[in-house]
């Protein structure tokens, strides 16, 4: 199956930035309030933390879920492992019984045009390239 997901590494930092963030309001309203600014500076303390708090929940539930929302690359399951995976585990129906083929498993690519090459390949059939190993 394949599916959209840059990793987890981005939304990770999106909770850390939010949570900096909520500092930041924190602090921008004390300064805002004890220096006697007029009200509207401290509302936009206010709404800097509820922006912030919001952030940080989307990014921590998108980071820790199964099935994360994404827009940078399509990438198959078995092709791109997450690297937070061995932290958030899942049950998965894994067929651990199944054989490999030979074939399969030697499977590559022309790094120039993409085309599948089998593993005695020297030169791809596509663009004529010579693959390197």
């Amino acid at each position: 199956m394949k599916s959209i997901k840059p990793g987890r590494g981005p939304s990770m930092m999106g909770v850390f930035g939010g949570i900096i963030a909520v500092v930041f309001g924190i602090f921008w309203i004390i300064t805002a309030a004890s220096m006697g600014a007029p009200p509207i500076f401290p509302i936009f303390g206010v709404l800097f933390i509820a922006m912030a708090v919001v952030s940080v929940i989307y990014n921590y539930k998108n980071a820790t879920s199964k099935n994360r929302m994404s827009i940078y690359d399509i990438t198959d399951e078995d092709e791109e492992p997450d690297p937070l995976n061995k932290y958030i585990r899942y049950d998965k129906d894994e067929d651990y019984t199944r054989e490999v083929s030979d074939e399969n498993e030697y499977m590559r690519f022309c790094p120039y045009c993409g085309e599948p090459l089998k593993k005695d390949y020297v030169y791809c059939p596509k663009c004529g390239k010579q693959i390197r190993d």
